[in-house]
């Protein structure tokens, strides 16, 4: 097992400290997009903390106009996750190259703990992530179950650096004029991830809650991918009053969709976090199914049962009351 450089962990860290300006500072976070905006009061933290700093991101591709947008970094990188030897030999030269004084690995996986040993034989940066042999070690059992906020700030703690409690997702808006949707309207987002159905409230609970969000006088909008048209057929044959814009929401709409609607509901995915994110009222829906049970917002109330079952819409209106009223 490698064992980090000493010396230039020491002298990293002491530059820092110092306050020293312009250290070469990487995060990594590449998952998903819904992890993405989970961890956005992270590396809104890290980009304060190291004001002075040049911060780079390592990233999946798809996230990086997202994370370009946000102006939290200096330079974002890609990985796209090959497998090759050419892809890690040239992994290796581009971070060995960038000179880093620290890395924060908020991703944690085992590929990105093999980033670490691509510093072999050193000097190592400081490292805070689960890659054994790191300076700052954040391994723990039940670790990948926790909230994000508690893992972030737990594993931030260490450099006197303390997430806010919500995100700013200021930076992500969009003129949603063009869908004319006149007076309230709620969000619905009834899909998740191809590979997780079981995170899916069930579409039929959706398009009775349209009916019933219709009632009152509240417009049901449905949004998703191509992947989603089915269940959006389903909810709006059952409430011809619901609006289908599924294909019709790049991530920049749904952000402004989401700050202004009456409310949204939505399953553990992608959008949900990302319109919980910008502070619109909204109400996560999970069962066991996911772990752990967590979602981010000023005014998001996470709504669970254990069985999807047992959840009823009575139960979910009532909750996007206390949402509104947060």
């Amino acid at each position: 097992m490698p064992r980090q450089d000493g010396r230039s962990a020491a002298t990293a860290a002491t530059a820092i400290a110092a306050g020293a300006t312009g250290a070469e500072i990487l995060v990594i976070k590449l998952g998903a997009l819904g992890d993405f905006f989970l961890a956005q009061t992270a590396l809104q933290a890290i980009r304060r903390h190291h004001a002075a700093d040049r911060l780079t991101l390592l990233t999946i591709p798809s996230l990086a106009p997202l994370a370009e947008r946000s102006g939290l970094f200096d330079a974002v990188w890609t990985d796209r996750r090959g497998h090759s030897p050419v892809h890690w030999l040239a992994m290796r030269r581009r971070l060995r190259g960038g000179r880093f004084a620290r890395v924060y690995d908020l991703q944690c996986q085992s590929r990105t703990d093999r980033y670490f040993l691509l510093f072999f034989p050193g000097p190592w940066p400081e490292w805070s992530g689960t890659a054994p042999g790191g300076s700052h070690p954040d391994r723990y059992p039940g670790r990948r179950t926790v909230p994000v906020l508690e893992r972030y700030a737990r594993q931030l703690r260490p450099f006197g650096i303390e997430p806010d409690r919500w995100p700013d997702l200021s930076w992500l808006d969009a003129d949603t004029a063009r869908y004319g949707l006149d007076g309230p309207y709620a969000l619905l987002v009834p899909g998740s991830s191809p590979r997780r159905p079981d995170k899916r409230w069930p579409v039929e609970r959706y398009a009775a809650l349209a009916q019933r969000l219709a009632a009152a006088g509240v417009r049901p909008v449905v949004l998703g991918t191509a992947l989603e048209s089915g269940l959006a057929a389903a909810i709006t044959a059952a409430c011809p009053a619901a609006a289908d814009l599924t294909e019709r929401t790049g991530i920049a709409e749904i952000a402004g969709l989401g700050r202004r609607a009456w409310a949204a509901f939505g399953n553990d995915t992608g959008p949900t976090h990302l319109i919980a994110a910008t502070g619109g009222p909204t109400v996560a829906l999970f069962s066991d199914a996911s772990n752990p049970i967590h979602a981010l917002g000023r005014r998001t109330l996470v709504h669970h049962r254990p069985e999807f079952a047992d959840m009823d819409v009575d139960g979910v209106l009532a909750a996007a009351d206390r949402a509104r009223a947060l």
